[in-house]
This record gives C-alpha cells, structure tokens and sequence, in this order.
C-alpha cells in the first residue's frame, strides 16, 4: 500500500536524484536536458487527456504519474543548475492559487463563477504587467498546439471588443475565407495557399469558440471517428480477401458510407 502523499513524493524526488546520479544513476537520465525532456512532458500532458477522454480510470493515476514525474524531472535538472527547486515550484503553484482565490481564502467576499472568470483574468493581467509583457495578446505561449492557442488569441482579442457579433458573421467569414482559398488554386502558389489556408482554420477556430466549443476537442473526436470508420472500411475489406490499396476509391466509398450507416442504426 502506498504511504502518506508526503512520504511517496519525497521518495519520488529520491527515485529522480538517484537517476540523475553523475556517478551512479541511469546513462540516459544523466544526459538529459530541458530541451530534451520537453517533448515528453508535452507528450505525457496528452496521454493524460487521452486516458480522460476514454473515461479509463485505471489508467489515469499512471498517466498522472509519469506527468508529475515530468514536472519533478524538470525540477532536479534545474536545482543542479542552482536556478530553482521542486520546493519552489509548489510554493510558486500554492501562492498563486489563495492569489488568485482571496475569495476561498478570507481576504474578499464569495463570488459566483461569472464574477470569478472576471476576477481571474485581472488577476493574470496584473501578473503579466509585473512581469513586463504589455499588449492584449502577451503571455499566450508560442509552443501551444495550434488550435489551442489561435483560441486563446481570438478570446483575449474578444475581451477587448474585436470580435465577430455572433455565429452568423463567423459563417459568412467562412464561406469568404473558402473563397479565397479556391481563389488561390489556378496559380498553386505555395506560400499564399498556406496563408489562406491558415486564415480559413483560423476562422474554423473562432467558429467552434463562438458555438461554446473546444477546438481542439472537435479535432480529436474528428480524428478518433476517422481512425475507428477508416478501420471499418479496412475490416469490410479485409472481408473479401482484400488491402484498401487494391480496392477502387469507389469500392472504398462504398464501405465507408456502409461503416457509417451502421454507426447511425
């Protein structure tokens, strides 16, 4: 059975230190650097998400696990560098959180979520001007994935006012950005494709967040749909003794519709 959370956390500090040992830990851990691990973290954050959007529960405190385990790693590299500690980075977390809740912790009255959404974001605001980034969109980091951070541009933007007045205005933005695009395909110029063709996902994003959806959860549940009709089709045809790479597109259609026939009945 597990210790209390202290003791299991200070042995996963040991477990780092001991991996991260010049003389004695794992080769590969020794070598390892922030921008090394980086990619895992992002990874690992992903994994955490996916093990909650498949509601598996039993998978979800290992998938938290290797996360915290990123977040200790990143610690022991930077308090051998002498920068900074585990210690601090869960005082820097706690402090923020009875920061940006005085409602919780006794220093301003109880609000309701829509007073609290407000309160929060002066809070951030007032964070990033003491830390001397100016202008609406400052502190949006450039390495979210695409989606994500296009969403959080246009919400930051729409707190200001710059904004489409509602889904209407967003579609008719649409159907001029898809416009644009067919506009483009005579030359096939590269680079200007890629410009609308940004321009057109970057509206598809403002869409979702108009109609009170996460872009980037559309995306994933478009592409798990995909992957699982795509499976079908190839079952349909595994069927016949055959590879989707020896069947027409036609043939392929067809079983596509009938997978999703199926999936409707």
């Amino acid at each position: 059975m597990p210790e209390s959370p202290e003791a299991e956390l200070r042995r996963l500090l040991n477990v780092m230190a001991a991996l991260r040992d010049p003389e004695t830990g794992c080769p590969w851990d020794r070598v390892q650097t922030f921008e090394t691990i980086a990619p895992y973290t992002i990874e690992e954050a992903y994994e955490v998400a996916d093990a909650i959007a498949n509601n598996d529960f039993s998978a979800l405190p290992d998938e938290l696990g290797d996360l915290l385990f990123q977040v200790v790693y990143h610690s022991r590299m930077a308090e051998e560098a002498g920068k900074f500690a585990f210690s601090d980075v869960a005082a820097a977390i706690a402090d923020k959180m009875v920061r940006r809740h005085p409602h919780v912790f006794g220093i301003t009255a109880a609000r309701d979520a829509a007073a609290q959404t407000l309160a929060w974001e002066e809070q951030k605001r007032a964070e990033r001007a003491a830390r001397a980034e100016t202008g609406t969109l400052a502190g949006i980091p450039l390495a979210l994935p695409a989606l994500t951070r296009a969403e959080k541009l246009a919400k930051r933007a729409a707190r200001v006012g710059f904004d489409w007045p509602d889904v209407g205005a967003v579609l008719d933005k649409l159907d001029e950005e898809i416009a644009e695009v067919r506009a483009e395909l005579p030359g096939a110029d590269p680079a200007r494709l890629a410009d609308e063709v940004g321009d057109l996902l970057f509206v598809v994003v403002n869409l979702a967040r108009k109609l009170k959806l996460d872009p980037e959860a559309c995306l994933r549940a478009a592409n798990h749909k995909f992957a699982r009709r795509f499976g079908g089709v190839e079952a349909a045809l595994a069927a016949e003794g055959r590879l989707p790479a020896e069947a027409s597109l036609a043939d392929m259609e067809a079983a596509w519709q009938a997978v999703k026939a199926r999936e409707r009945a």
